[in-house]
């Protein structure tokens, strides 16, 4: 790490990993990316799963080469604390829309509460709401909500693995949420009031995990600007390996590593012959070195495939992840 005067963490190159940041309430997603370019002052920085503005929690930066792995944390499960305000329904399905009607709570039991939201557990058919960045036609909704249209939109299939009353006070519900990618809370809480027959909204949502990545253990921005200059930062960011621990390893020699980090497919008998046996699945896999050094993304071939001019199965490079020795690119 090359360090610059005042303790300020610089050399870009060593910025390639996961920032697990605490979103604030009113920040956008890209007000937190376009934050930490500035303070990273690195080109290459995204986010892994939008939060509304409203919305506070766990937001994962992907920095340097971590943007090249998104599509393998996309579908990250997410748990979220979140406050269902019963009996009154608004526009935005949350509580900076336009109350559109108000209903009375005064017959809904605790019994009944804890009855019909445990019926949303499991797959559940969600209409993604008119207020969020869902395109139709290449034109994102919240653009014409904004101008007064519902544009129709098709019914999306999400899971939710688990959820749960953690308090009742008045006519507003506190939720913990364990759910699939894809899930809107907002919609989820609108549902429930509609089903429980006196409308709800979203009043305030806290997302507390996704993935490994856990709001105990995430950043605020003042947090990673005091880091950040006394040097300390680079501590924080999740490597490229523990973010796609999920994914199979496998190994290959010095010879097939040079190939490896230059695109070349990885013939499967230069694998390890324990992880070979093991991998019998063609979805994408983790390829290292000797070393435990992450050096791209892989897809095993499927059963079908045929075997290259050489008569030998082939491993398809789909990511690199490493440079080539001497930091060519």
């Amino acid at each position: 790490m090359v360090m610059a005067g005042a303790g300020v963490e610089t050399g870009v190159a060593s910025w390639n990993g996961l920032l697990n940041v605490n979103k604030p309430a009113g920040w956008t997603s890209h007000d937190v990316v376009a934050k930490l370019r500035g303070l990273l002052r690195v080109g290459k920085i995204g986010h892994a799963g939008t939060l509304d503005p409203a919305a506070t929690g766990v937001l994962p930066v992907l920095v340097g080469k971590a943007t090249r792995i998104a599509e393998y944390l996309v579908d990250w499960d997410k748990e979220y604390r979140a406050v269902l305000r019963l009996g009154e329904t608004t526009d935005t399905q949350d509580a900076t829309g336009r109350v559109l009607q108000r209903q009375s709570v005064d017959r809904l039991t605790e019994e009944t509460m804890r009855s019909v939201i445990g019926r949303f557990q499991g797959p559940v058919a969600q209409l993604p709401p008119m207020y969020s960045a869902v395109k139709v036609e290449g034109v994102p909704l919240y653009k014409a909500a904004r101008a007064g249209r519902t544009v129709e939109r098709g019914v999306r299939q999400v899971v939710i693995h688990e959820i749960e009353i953690t308090g009742i006070v008045g006519r507003e519900v506190s939720l913990r949420i364990v759910c699939s990618k894809g899930t809107y809370i907002r919609t989820l809480c609108a549902d429930i009031g509609e089903a429980l027959g006196v409308g709800g909204h979203l009043r305030s949502l806290e997302r507390q995990r996704v993935g490994s990545l856990t709001l105990e253990k995430a950043l605020s921005i003042e947090e990673i600007q005091s880091r950040l200059a006394v040097g300390r930062l680079s501590e924080a960011l999740v490597s490229l390996d523990a973010a796609l621990a999920a994914l199979p390893a496998v190994i290959v020699d010095a010879e097939t590593a040079a190939r490896v980090v230059h695109g070349v497919p990885v013939p499967l008998e230069a694998l390890e012959q324990r992880h070979a046996a093991e991998l019998t699945h063609t979805g994408p896999v983790r390829i290292k070195d000797q070393a435990g050094r992450l050096l791209a993304i892989g897809r095993m071939p499927s059963g079908e495939a045929a075997p290259s001019p050489s008569g030998s199965a082939h491993m398809a490079i789909v990511r690199v992840l490493a440079d080539p020795p001497g930091g060519l690119k």
